[in-house]
């Protein structure tokens, strides 16, 4: 847990975020790309956003199993979220989704945030993602420690992201304070190894009762600086 100053606030080493959900918004930056492949599977009927959330949960349930890379990863969920609406489309159509990356958004509270505290604290990146994928991500910063599926050979659910982002971090694991959006990746993934976890429930939906309840809880990034 990290360990607080006298006037109340954290005194983490390390502050590291999740970057899709919690920095850039992949929803509202993908749903164009999924909107066009609904379009292709000829179904611009079905609700975009409920496809999303499917195929998002396709991709947890994957991040389980023996590494593959991301990018397999989405194709497989993108083929099982087709079968699941009963559309017949190839999942080569996941590369919209890809071609999108360069275009993606970052949630306006990101880059003051980010500029505010790095200038006391150093930051990493977390993310169950391949390394082109994010570094055609247009995070407009760079990060003192990076940690990616692709080199850690893992997603966060099962641990092995944040056991190379903990090998990694030049601290000890007590002093990592972890923000990030996705209760099923971040606070399963952290909390069993004892990280200190805050939850960037920018969405405000419910803690599911599988889940370990996380340290803190905030609406957006920018309440980090009330924090630390």
């Amino acid at each position: 847990m990290v360990a607080r100053n006298a006037d109340g606030r954290l005194v983490p080493k390390l502050l590291s975020f999740d970057v899709f959900g919690t920095l850039i918004d992949v929803r509202a930056s993908s749903y164009a790309a999924f909107e066009s492949m609904l379009a292709d599977a000829r179904a611009p009927h079905v609700d975009v956003k409920a496809f999303w959330e499917h195929w998002e949960e396709r991709n947890i349930a994957h991040y389980w199993e023996p590494y593959r890379p991301y990018k397999e990863i989405c194709a497989l969920s993108l083929a099982e979220t087709f079968a699941h609406y009963g559309l017949d489309a190839p999942a080569t159509l996941i590369s919209r989704y890809f071609e999108a990356f360069s275009s993606f958004k970052l949630f306006p509270d990101v880059t003051p945030t980010l500029d505010a505290l790095a200038k006391r604290y150093r930051l990493a990146l977390v993310s169950n993602i391949d390394d082109d994928l994010l570094a055609a991500t247009p995070l407009a910063r760079t990060f003192d420690v990076v940690a990616t599926a692709e080199r850690a050979k893992g997603y966060k659910p099962n641990g092995d992201l944040f056991k190379y982002l903990i090998a990694n971090a030049c601290c000890a694991k007590d002093d990592i304070l972890h923000s990030g959006q996705s209760q099923f990746t971040d606070m399963v993934g952290g909390k069993p190894l004892g990280l200190t976890i805050c939850w960037i429930n920018r969405r405000g939906v419910a803690l599911h009762e599988s889940v370990p309840k996380p340290d803190y809880v905030f609406g957006n990034v920018e309440s980090l600086l009330g924090l630390v």
